[in-house]
């Protein structure tokens, strides 16, 4: 990424002044010794992360549905297809008991069905219903919409060498990580 330490407007991100940049100035102050360096990145990864949940998850809350729920729905949708209980865990990044108690819940709504394995009956297939596609559906652009404005705060340019940046230490950390699994 190149040196973004102005962003248009005369904007002077090297004296930042978001609430990680306080929380490392207090470490300095403690530990001037200890590189916080990391702590720059990971803890406004973090931050991002939290707020962007929060605002986000309005479109759901207002469906009803939690964001694992939304999840769950989504990975049926996009994958255009039955899956498992242990796949849809696989592709949500969630834990059997997790999804087991969600799938429940959106049974009841009616917005998935289960059905049995005709060879293996411990085995169970998921499918949206047609309610529930309609519900991915109608949520997925305001979504999208969403994100859009909040990516807004960045030119082209400088979403794309993020997105890069991000793809790169997600592709390392999942690397890593699975390494570490095995």
């Amino acid at each position: 990424m190149g040196d973004r330490r102005t962003g248009g407007a005369g904007t002077d991100f090297t004296a930042r002044h978001d609430t990680v940049a306080a929380v490392v100035r207090q470490w300095r102050a403690v530990h001037p010794e200890l590189d916080t360096g990391p702590m720059e990145v990971i803890g406004r990864i973090n931050r991002c992360a939290a707020l962007l949940q929060q605002a986000e998850d309005a479109p759901l809350r207002r469906a009803g549905l939690s964001r694992p729920e939304f999840d769950l729905l989504g990975a049926l949708r996009r994958t255009g297809h039955e899956l498992t209980p242990g796949e849809l865990a696989r592709e949500t990044f969630s834990s059997g008991a997790a999804v087991t108690k969600r799938l429940k819940q959106l049974t009841e709504r009616g917005l998935v069905e289960r059905r049995g394995d005709t060879r293996d009956r411990r085995v169970a297939h998921v499918r949206l219903t047609g309610t529930g596609r309609d519900l991915v559906d109608g949520i997925l652009p305001e979504q999208l919409a969403y994100e859009k404005a909040v990516l807004s705060v960045l030119d082209p340019e400088g979403q794309s060498e993020l997105a890069v940046l991000l793809a790169e230490l997600l592709g390392r950390l999942e690397g890593r990580m699975g390494s570490m699994r095995a």
